[in-house]
């Protein structure tokens, strides 16, 4: 998989000047184009379309300062359809104007070249299991947050908050298979993962009771879901299991991620300081995919 994944590194830099397809960097690195993108969110730090266009402004900025063509052409050749558009993007990132840097000679800001390198860390074995479920109904209370890679999420922490304690009981009591009890579900995230995007967040549980009205349902189909048991601080101890899956974890089965909500369930210890945790992904088991083997 490593030796695949510099190989579709070297297809971006071949393509920063005309358009990164990104069905085509799937089946160079032997996998779907959502585990793809899920799986180099998780390595790089940074969503792949990210990744893509902080180069292009690299490249880009290095061609506005040596003074060659007009910035109408750069612009053009790096993707943007105005010069307009090329100007806003060139200083979300530099900081200056593309007009400007040119005239003075600006310092730019730079996305250096990634690949990726073997790092042994898998010292310890990961708690998981692999279970095939039913389709089933998560029932529960909804919310639209943002996404928060590292530390407390407080847009969820105000939303449960403000949930009355009598609603929740009763929500509880509809629970009636695994994983039990109240879960934080987390569906139709945005492709890109990047900090910041949308997602729906569900104060839920699943049940094959009806729903009540006032409630959300989310309605799951069957799958194969891969099952990781975690203890530690919160919220530190899933955001770094999120890492670990992604790096350690998937590299080593023949498993992908599909799409599919993504299902928290979080047991405080008795002293509030830590909490025992299941972490659900929905996956399927690797295929071969045109161009590649298994991922």
């Amino acid at each position: 998989m490593l030796k695949r994944l510099n190989h579709v590194m070297e297809r971006i830099e071949c393509d920063l000047d005309g358009t990164v397809d990104v069905e085509e960097l799937a089946r160079i690195a032997g996998t779907s184009t959502y585990h793809l993108r899920r799986m180099f969110s998780a390595l790089a730090g940074m969503p792949l379309s990210e990744y893509v266009r902080r180069r292009r402004l690299t490249l880009a900025g290095a061609e506005v300062v040596s003074g060659r063509g007009t910035l109408l052409d750069i612009a053009v050749r790096y993707g943007y359809g105005s010069g307009e558009a090329f100007a806003r993007a060139f200083r979300a990132m530099h900081g200056v104007g593309p007009g400007e840097a040119r005239r003075t000679g600006a310092t730019l800001s730079s996305q250096p070249r990634m690949s990726f390198r073997l790092v042994i860390e898998g010292s310890g074995s990961m708690r998981h299991r692999i279970v095939e479920k039913q389709g089933f109904d998560v029932v529960g209370f909804k919310a639209r947050v943002p996404l928060v890679h590292l530390g407390p999420n407080q847009a969820i922490m105000d939303f449960v908050r403000g949930i009355d304690r009598e609603e929740l009981g009763r929500l509880t009591k509809l629970s009636d298979q695994q994983p039990e009890g109240i879960l934080a579900v987390c569906d139709d995230l945005d492709p890109s993962r990047a900090e910041g995007t949308e997602l729906d967040y569900y104060h839920a549980v699943i049940t094959s009771a009806p729903a009540p009205g006032h409630l959300a349902t989310l309605t799951v189909p069957a799958g194969a879901w891969a099952v990781f048991t975690v203890s530690g601080p919160m919220p530190d101890a899933v955001q770094l299991l999120y890492r670990d899956v992604f790096m350690q974890w998937f590299p080593s089965n023949p498993y992908v991620s599909r799409p599919g909500p993504e299902i928290l369930r979080v047991r405080p210890t008795p002293d509030g300081t830590e909490a025992d945790c299941e972490l659900w992904l929905p996956v399927e088991e690797a295929r071969r995919y045109a161009g590649g083997g298994r991922p």
